[in-house]
């Protein structure tokens, strides 16, 4: 009678089959991982590949829920491991929730278990990496208080403890969750925290990378946009180096964005045309290339066509989104000045036409414009008119005037206070 097959047989047999025939393939990874392992390396070996070859099935095979119990129900065994390869397999396990689409939910749920289950074996080094995850995660779905209060505690522990890598990562994420936040100074200050704590300790590519780009987009908030090129340019090196695709192909839209916001057309197809670009090609680029000639041509239909061939690409970022929105306000804004330059009284219609646009949009931007004083006119609704004044100029007394009674202000209260001095 021939022996049983040994558990390292069956796991390459299941390799071979996870295309052909994953059911079979399912069935051996799980008689491999039946029984814990022990301490022997050679079962810690087997049960380890056993363990993320049905990770990986499941994964491939876009079985969330699958994946999550598989998580919640093995993590017991890892207590044999060293607390290193733990946290090496946990992660590990949880990445693959990343190419499974629709599982955010099902990721944080799970993430959110793995940290109790953390905390209970008392595993601090796993459990604020897991912490550190979830936030990400929760940026995901938008939920940004959940993130700061989730930072603002691993904040206070990481500073105790002084571990600056994870504390540079956590900074970081700060630093983004208030630039979603919209509040630009608080996002400066944890980028400026993130910086001062990577300046003592080694950073991984990654996340210097990761440093440079939210430096350049806090610029481009700022509309110093010379200088988020050049932090984009840091950025796209770094995980080009990485061959981080995803995020290099990001980083290449939003220099080309800077160049766009600079009206720089020339440079945007200079980039384009580089050895570099030319690995990243694709729709993402081709997006940005139909904006730069719409904006080069003051084309607000070759815009709006833009958009609406590219949707995904140019509306998925929110950080494109928002600036390619600024854009469109600005050249909207320049081909109605255009336009009612020649005209002291103009009807809405007539512009609207000009510019090919819904009467009621352009009536909307046009009272903008004047609340903005961008135009010195009125609109007249009732007969649909705009009405546009000549600039007055401002009467220079007033000036001179306000600047008198400033100083003469200040006279009296030196007057004032040395009354009150002599007196004493």
């Amino acid at each position: 009678m021939a022996p049983p097959p040994s558990n390292e047989t069956k796991i390459e047999e299941a390799q071979k089959l996870i295309k052909s025939d994953p059911a079979k393939a399912e069935a051996l990874f799980k008689e491999v991982l039946v029984k814990p392992p022990g301490t022997g390396e050679s079962a810690q070996r087997s049960y380890e590949n056993a363990l993320v070859g049905l990770g990986e099935l499941y994964r491939d095979g876009k079985r969330p829920d699958d994946l999550r119990q598989l998580v919640e129900d093995k993590r017991s065994a890892f207590s044999s491991y060293a607390k290193a390869k733990t946290a090496k397999l946990v992660r590990q396990l949880l990445d693959y929730f990343n190419d499974v689409p629709d599982s955010l939910e099902t990721q944080i749920s799970t993430t959110k278990s793995c940290i109790e289950w953390a905390s209970s074996e008392r595993r601090s080094f796993l459990r604020q990496n897991l912490e550190t995850r979830l936030v990400g995660l929760y940026m995901q779905k938008q939920s940004y208080y959940d993130a700061l209060t989730l930072i603002n505690g691993l904040l206070r522990e990481l500073k105790r403890m002084d571990d600056k890598l994870v504390l540079v990562e956590v900074q970081l994420l700060e630093s983004r969750v208030y630039h979603a936040l919209t509040n630009q100074p608080k996002a400066r200050a944890a980028l400026t925290s993130a910086r001062t704590s990577a300046a003592s300790v080694y950073t991984p590519p990654v996340l210097q990378a990761g440093l440079d780009l939210q430096s350049g987009m806090l610029h481009a908030e700022d509309k110093d946009f010379n200088t988020a090129f050049s932090y984009f340019i840091e950025a796209l090196e770094g995980y080009h180096s990485q061959d981080d695709h995803a995020r290099a192909t990001s980083t290449l839209q939003y220099m080309l964005l800077c160049k766009i916001m600079l009206n720089l057309v020339d440079d945007v197809n200079s980039i384009l045309a580089s050895k570099q670009a030319q690995k990243y090609a694709g729709t993402n680029l081709e997006a940005m290339k139909a904006v730069a000639r719409a904006h080069a041509n003051r084309s607000l239909d070759e815009y709006e066509q833009a958009l609406s061939n590219y949707r995904y690409e140019l509306g998925s970022d929110v950080f494109i989104r928002n600036h390619l929105r600024r854009l469109y306000d600005a050249m909207l804004e320049a081909n109605l000045v255009k336009v009612i330059e020649p005209f002291s009284r103009v009807e809405i219609d007539h512009v609207a036409k000009m510019v090919g646009l819904d009467t009621q949009q352009v009536e909307r931007k046009l009272s903008q414009m004047i609340l903005d004083k961008v135009i010195i006119g009125v609109l007249d609704q009732g007969s649909g008119c705009l009405i546009v004044y000549d600039e007055v100029e401002r009467d220079a007394g007033y000036d001179a005037a306000l600047e008198t009674i400033e100083k003469l202000s200040s006279v009296v209260d030196v007057l004032f206070t040395g009354k009150a001095a002599s007196l004493e």
